[in-house]
C-alpha cells in the first residue's frame, strides 16, 4: 500500500522527558533492556487523520509515551517493544489493508485499533483469519457481540454508554419523550438503533430519530424538525466535528432542551469546536476525566494521577479517554506477553485470562465469554460548565 508506516522519533526532549519519570517510578535504573534479544513488535492502525483524528492522536501518545517508559526500563522481560503505528485515515478501506499489512509484512505479534467504530469493524475479519489477538480502541457493541475470541475491547461499550443516559434521562430529568440525532456511520447508526429500542423499556418515546453525515456542516434541517416534536431532550450519537456543530446550531436556533451528547464527545476538542453553545451539554465518560470521583490512595486512582501526570508532561495537556483507551490497550497487550512472547496462540489466552488489570479506563477483566472488560460503572455523567468538566452526583 501506498501509505507510509509511521515509524515515529521522539523530539530529544520528549525522549528525555519520558526517561526521567519512567526511571523515577521505578525507582532505580538498573533494568535495561537487552538487545541481544528480539524486538517485540505490535502493530496499531489508529486515525490519525481524518474526522476521527480527535480519536486516533491522543491514542498515538500514548502508545508512544509506554513504549519510552517501557523501554527506558527493562522492556518486556529484556525485551525491546515498538509499536509500529499505521494511519487508516478515518476510512475502514485503509484499516483493512493497514492491519493486513502490518500482519502480513510487519511481522507483529498483536494488534491494536481502530479509532472508530467503522474501521474497527472492516479489521476485525483480517485479525479472526490470521489468528492475531486484536484490542480495539472503539465503543461500538458489535465489534464484541457476539463475542470473537480474537476481539477485545478497551473503552466500556456504547450500550453501557446508553444505560448511563437512560439512567440520566429518567433520574435527572424526567424526560419521558425525546429526540435522537445520530451520525450516518456505524457508530452513530449502532448506537441510535441500540437507544430507540432501550428508550421504550424505561418509559421514554422516541419522538424523532434524524440523522446526519460525518462530514456535514450544518444540522440546522434535521434540528428543525425536532424542534416541532415535543422531546424534552436531544440525545445526539456521534463523533466530533459533528456533535459540535449541532451545540451550535441549537444555539442559533435558541433551542433550549437539554443536548445528552454520547461519550464520543469526551475529550476537550468538543468543547473547543463548539465553544459557548458546550455549556450544559451532558454525556458519559470514564471516571479518569475527573480523578476526584475515584476513591484517593487506591490502584486505579494513583494509575490515573501518574498517567495524567506524565502525559501532561510530554504533550502539554492533560490526556482524554481516548488517550487512556490507547494507553490500556497497550498495557493489556504487553502484560500479557510477560507470559505469552510473541506466540500468538498464548498472547490470546493470556489476554483472555486477564484480571484485575489496573488501567486508566478502569480495572480490565476479560473471560471466554466477555470481551469488553469493563462494566457500566467505570463511566460517569459529566456535564460541561464554564468550558469544564464537571461530575453529576
Amino acid at each position: 500500500m501506498a501509505q507510509k508506516i509511521l515509524r515515529w522519533k521522539l523530539p530529544i526532549a520528549l525522549f528525555c522527558v519520558l526517561v526521567a519519570a519512567t526511571l523515577g517510578s521505578m525507582g532505580c535504573g538498573t533494568q535495561k533492556v537487552d538487545t541481544s534479544k528480539s524486538v517485540y513488535k505490535i502493530g496499531a492502525v489508529l486515525s490519525l487523520s481524518g474526522p476521527a483524528a480527535p480519536l486516533g492522536q491522543p491514542e498515538q501518545n500514548s502508545l508512544k509515551m509506554l513504549e519510552s517508559q517501557l523501554n527506558a526500563g527493562a522492556g518486556v522481560n529484556g525485551h525491546k517493544v515498538q509499536f509500529i503505528i499505521e494511519d487508516d485515515q478515518s476510512d475502514p478501506a485503509k484499516a483493512t489493508a493497514a492491519i493486513t499489512l502490518l500482519i502480513n509484512q510487519e511481522g507483529v505479534s498483536a494488534m491494536i485499533g481502530s479509532s472508530s467504530t467503522g474501521a474497527t469493524l472492516a479489521m476485525v475479519p483480517v485479525a479472526q483469519s490470521t489468528q492475531t489477538t486484536l484490542v480495539c480502541c472503539a465503543a461500538g457493541t458489535a465489534i464484541t457481540k457476539p463475542v470473537n475470541k480474537y476481539i477485545f475491547r478497551t473503552p466500556p461499550t456504547d450500550s453501557m454508554a446508553i444505560d448511563k443516559v437512560l439512567g440520566y434521562l429518567t433520574g435527572t430529568l424526567k424526560a419521558t419523550k425525546i429526540a435522537i440525532l445520530h451520525d450516518a456511520n456505524a457508530y452513530g447508526v449502532g448506537g441510535a438503533t441500540e437507544l430507540a429500542a432501550k428508550a421504550p423499556t424505561k418509559g421514554i418515546t422516541v419522538t424523532a430519530n434524524e440523522s446526519y453525515g460525518t462530514t456535514d456542516t450544518d444540522m440546522t434541517p434535521q434540528l428543525t424538525k425536532i424542534q416541532a416534536t415535543p422531546a424534552q431532550a436531544l440525545v445526539v450519537w456521534g463523533t466530533n466535528p459533528g456533535p459540535a456543530t449541532i451545540a451550535k446550531n441549537m444555539q442559533q436556533l435558541a433551542m433550549k432542551i437539554p443536548f445528552i451528547g454520547s461519550n464520543g464527545i469526551a475529550n476537550k476538542t468538543f468543547i473547543t469546536l463548539a465553544g459557548s453553545a458546550a455549556n450544559g451539554v451532558a454525556f458519559p465518560g470514564g471516571n479518569m476525566l475527573i480523578p476526584s470521583s475515584i476513591t484517593a490512595g487506591t490502584p486505579w486512582r494513583n494509575a490515573v494521577d501518574k498517567f495524567t501526570t506524565d502525559y501532561t508532561t510530554a504533550y502539554g495537556k492533560a490526556p482524554d479517554t481516548f488517550a487512556a483507551h490507547g494507553w490500556d490497550a497497550g498495557t493489556i497487550l504487553t502484560t500479557a506477553m510477560k507470559t505469552a512472547g510473541t506466540s500468538k496462540a498464548q498472547i490470546q489466552t493470556a489476554v483472555q485470562a486477564t484480571k484485575g488489570l489496573v488501567g486508566i479506563d478502569g480495572i480490565y477483566n476479560y473471560s471466554a465469554t466477555n470481551h469488553d472488560g469493563l462494566t457500566s460503572a467505570d463511566l460517569i455523567m459529566i456535564k460541561i460548565v464554564n468550558g469544564a468538566w464537571t461530575q453529576i452526583k
